[in-house]
């Protein structure tokens, strides 16, 4: 995964406070664990002065990866549709390189052989943990750019039709 990111980046390290109506501030707690959407519930914001806080913003095809916990592993991309956020310190950050597709990088970290490497990888004497150095030495195969382009769309088609019947389910 390296290879197709120009860095990975740790998280703020701030509480959250009520949400100001404008910046957003995700935690781990904050994805779903089904569909890795952004829960935004109950949204809160960074409690910390913003103006020195411009790496945390989020950009367009981003992907933030859970590094501690029972929640290593997760992922979550970031869409401009959810607004401003900052994530949080329990976060890593992988800005994904401009001739890569972002999606296409996300939707491998929905597979089995991401959940077994992370297992694999996030065993630890105390709590599990996978840092930023072992997500960027996650493997994956990648096709030309238009490949990757058709399999993103195909992919995230199928994730959306899957939420919705989901939540028909659920309401019933």
């Amino acid at each position: 995964m390296g290879d197709v990111s120009e860095s990975f980046e740790y998280g703020l390290n701030a509480t959250a406070k009520e949400f100001d109506g404008i910046n957003k501030y995700i935690r781990i707690t904050d994805i779903d664990d089904t569909s890795h959407d952004f829960i935004l519930d109950n949204v809160t914001s960074p409690d910390i002065d913003l103006d020195n806080a411009e790496n945390y913003k989020l950009k367009d095809g981003d992907i933030l990866f859970a590094r501690t916990g029972a929640s290593v592993g997760k992922t979550y991309i970031y869409r401009p549709s959810d607004g401003l956020v900052y994530y949080a310190g329990f976060l890593i950050k992988a800005q994904i390189k401009k001739n890569i597709n972002p999606e296409f990088v996300f939707q491998n970290t929905l597979t089995k052989n991401y959940k077994k490497y992370i297992a694999i990888t996030s065993q630890r004497s105390g709590q599990p943990g996978v840092n930023a150095q072992e997500y960027s030495e996650y493997r994956i195969m990648m096709p030309n750019r238009e490949e990757q382009d058709k399999i993103s769309i195909y992919l995230r088609k199928l994730d959306t039709l899957i939420t919705l019947h989901q939540r028909k389910c659920n309401e019933q």
